[in-house]
């Protein structure tokens, strides 16, 4: 998953949505955003960005601002989470059927 910051020269709606169309076209994206203010586009995925910027430079003035793995630390503590969880499920378990058995 790569996520690629891009910088265009868009003035105004319709050239928004024409230049997110053209990159919603590549294939292995899995989300597009623009920010107007900033005329920054932020593209997440398995994708070229080869492609990307190549079609794109056709009709705006594209430059790269950054690339970088996107994150996805969420899950890996969604995961740790659900570990723990049953863990200390049981030993309250345990617990309470010592102190049940006193």
């Amino acid at each position: 998953m790569k996520k690629v910051v891009l910088k265009l020269d868009v003035h105004d709606g319709k050239c928004k949505q024409k230049a997110m169309k053209m990159v919603s076209a590549v294939p292995g994206l899995e989300s597009i955003s623009m920010d107007m203010k900033e005329k920054k586009m932020t593209v997440t995925g398995e994708i070229d960005l080869v492609v990307i910027v190549s079609k794109l430079r056709k009709v705006y003035q594209t430059e790269i601002i950054s690339v970088g793995p996107a994150k996805e630390p969420e899950k890996k503590k969604d995961d740790q989470k659900k570990t723990e969880d049953p863990k200390s499920k049981d030993e309250s378990k345990k617990d309470g059927s010592k102190n049940q058995a006193q």
